[in-house]
Parts: C-alpha cells; sequence; structure tokens
C-alpha cells in the first residue's frame, strides 16, 4: 500500500471538495443504497471498508463495490483501463513523538513519548476499471433476506438500549429522560421507512452520557454547530445501519435544505465531514457491539490530539 503524504489538512479539503461536487449535483452520497452493489470491500483482503471511505467509494456508483490498490491489482497480472482515476481511501496513522519539556530542555532524564494521529490516505481501483483480473478472484455479491429480521437483531444486540416509547406521533431522542419516542409502525408508508427513523434516533441515542458522552448531542442547541453535525452523526449511521440489513434509503422530501445546509457547513470547516462520519462509524459500532473499550480509548485520545 502506497500512503500519500499530504498534510492532513489537504486530506480533509480533498475530501469535502469530493463531497461539495456530489452535493451540488443534487446526490447525498451516503443516501446511496448499498445492496445491489454490495458493501465497498478489498479484493485481496475481502475486508470492508469503514467510516467515510465506506460511503465515498459507494457513491462512485459501480456496479459491484470491489476495489484493489495498484500493487494488488499487478500482482494479480491485471491492469488499469486507459483514462480511469483512482479513488482515495482514508486512515489514521500514529506516529511516536518525544514530549518535550521547555523548563528542563538540558535534562539527561528519558524525555516522555506520546502518539500523535495523522490522517493519510492511499488509492484504489474499482476492479470495473481494470482488465486482466482472474474472474475466479472476483467474489459473488449476496443480497440479505428478511431485513425486518435483521432489524429486530440489531435492537436486541444493542448494548445498555434506551426505552423505545410509542406515545406520540412523533420521533425524536429525549436526553434528559434517555428515551425514544416513535409512532406506531403502522403509520409508516413501510416497515423499512420505520426502522430508518428508529436508526436514527437510535444513533442519537449513543451519544448520551451513559453511552459514548457525545458533546455534538449534549451540547448541541438548534442551529448551532454541534447540532448540524450531530445531526449528520445521526443521518450517516443511520445509513450504516439500513445498508447492513439491506434497505435502500429514498430521498427526503426536503432534501434540497439538507444539502443547502450541509454545503454551508462544509465550505466553511474542510473537518466536519470526516468528523462526522467517524463519529458515526463509532455510534454504530457501539450499537451493533462490535466497539471495544480499547477502541474506545484509543479514539478519546485522538480526538483529545487531533
Amino acid at each position: 500500500m502506497e500512503t500519500q503524504k499530504h498534510p492532513t489538512q489537504d486530506i480533509y479539503a480533498l475530501v469535502t471538495q469530493k463531497i461539495i461536487e456530489y452535493l451540488e449535483k443534487g446526490t447525498i452520497p451516503w443516501r446511496i443504497p448499498w445492496t445491489k452493489a454490495g458493501l465497498p470491500q478489498n479484493l485481496i483482503s475481502k475486508k470492508h471498508y469503514r467510516g467515510t471511505n465506506l460511503w465515498l467509494l459507494n457513491a462512485c456508483g459501480y456496479s459491484r463495490n470491489i476495489f484493489l490498490t495498484f500493487k494488488q491489482l499487478k500482482e494479480l497480472g491485471g491492469s488499469v483501463k486507459k483514462g480511469e482515476k483512482a479513488h482515495i481511501v482514508l486512515f489514521w496513522k500514529w506516529i511516536e513523538k518525544t514530549r518535550e519539556n521547555n523548563t528542563n530542555s538540558n535534562s539527561e532524564e528519558p524525555k516522555e513519548k506520546q502518539k500523535i494521529p495523522l490522517l493519510r490516505y492511499y488509492l484504489v481501483f474499482n476492479i470495473d476499471q481494470c482488465i486482466g483480473i482472474p474472474e475466479i478472484s472476483i467474489p459473488t455479491i449476496s443480497l440479505p433476506n428478511e431485513p425486518l429480521a435483521e432489524c429486530e437483531k440489531i435492537l436486541e444486540g444493542m448494548p445498555h438500549m434506551p426505552a423505545i416509547e410509542h406515545k406520540e406521533q412523533d420521533a425524536y431522542y429525549h436526553p434528559g429522560k434517555d428515551i425514544i419516542n416513535m409512532p406506531r409502525m403502522d403509520t409508516f408508508v413501510c416497515s423499512e421507512k420505520y426502522y430508518i427513523t428508529l436508526f436514527h434516533e437510535l444513533v442519537h441515542s449513543t451519544g448520551h452520557e451513559s453511552r459514548l458522552n457525545r458533546k455534538e448531542l449534549m451540547s448541541g442547541t438548534y442551529g448551532s454547530t454541534n447540532y448540524s453535525e450531530e445531526e449528520l452523526v445521526a443521518e450517516i449511521g443511520a445509513n450504516f445501519l439500513a445498508s447492513q440489513v439491506g434497505i435502500v434509503m429514498d430521498e427526503h422530501e426536503d432534501c434540497a435544505a439538507y444539502i443547502k445546509g450541509w454545503l454551508e457547513v462544509l465550505r466553511n470547516d474542510m473537518r466536519f465531514i470526516v468528523k462526522a462520519s467517524a463519529l458515526a462509524q463509532r455510534a454504530v459500532e457501539y450499537i451493533i457491539g462490535t466497539i471495544t473499550i480499547g477502541e474506545l480509548a484509543e479514539a478519546k485520545e485522538q480526538k483529545e490530539l487531533a
């Protein structure tokens, strides 16, 4: 894997500009369904891409969401079609630095070391951009079955899940009471829309102080940057969950308003989309129970140092 060494701020700008291009075309990339093309994954390692990479690669619109690096492609004996351009994959690289002590710079005592996260990226190609890949190397895509049953499995498996009530015809998460209120399922157009709405509120609930203690939820007031970021976290997180159970996301009727608001924030804060996507990924991992205590501690350290 050949890492691209650009300043972190340049990478934020690169990703943000890509998202702006999609939004200006009227496309919200994290709302594009994954079921037909499959979850984006690496051809060789079989691992699925995560966070921003998950929907950034999916938004490319290929018939099969299978990618590989140029080195992996050459090892298979394939090549890139003429005129095709690579896609970026983000990752955090931790480097160890010595903490300087200005008050005792001449001391012979061992200097304290700290780990600093640096955002980097490498390049991948979709298999549709390549020729010469042995067909036997390409996995078949299987579509999920019984999506409603899978939705219930997510709910049953979430640790420390908030209470879900159906007292009002309104969907919201109440941090103070730590409850989710949902309209009755039989008032939705279809069951899938019910679960999509519930997933949105479920992601909000992970920000509670007893779970991930996300300041974007706990301190956000309507119209603030924290509020906008928390809404985007819930939006992306709901899409992550929906994609896992095979639910196709539809565009909201107020799609134009969503796009206008996000474009404004994205242009003013190049870190916004990467941060929101990372928070959404963490929320989803909490819900499905795959995040570990060690990963939570590392994520907290990364957040404090970034």
